[in-house]
């Protein structure tokens, strides 16, 4: 199933991400630095979420307080947690 989570307080609108269990299949951001967000969602395929967790929780964009790796984050606990009900 693929979730889609609304982003805040980044260049990206919205993250789509596909979960099996608790391992990322597949991430499509839309908007931001396209080349970059192409990158990360290379890198994370495959990454279970404590792992995602561990490198990407909490990075920061510029003088943001939040970033698209930090928003990954967000959007794939909010995935888990629908997969849960």
């Amino acid at each position: 199933m693929v979730y889609r989570y609304k982003t805040s307080g980044t260049c990206s609108a919205f993250i789509d991400v596909e979960m099996e269990g608790n391992v990322v299949k597949n991430v499509v951001f839309h908007g931001g630095c396209h080349g970059n967000l192409q990158g990360i969602s290379a890198l994370t395929r495959g990454m279970t979420y404590e792992q995602l967790k561990e490198k990407l929780s909490g990075i920061r964009c510029g003088h943001k307080i939040t970033s698209c790796p930090d928003q990954l984050v967000k959007a794939v606990e909010a995935a888990m947690a629908q997969a849960e009900q």
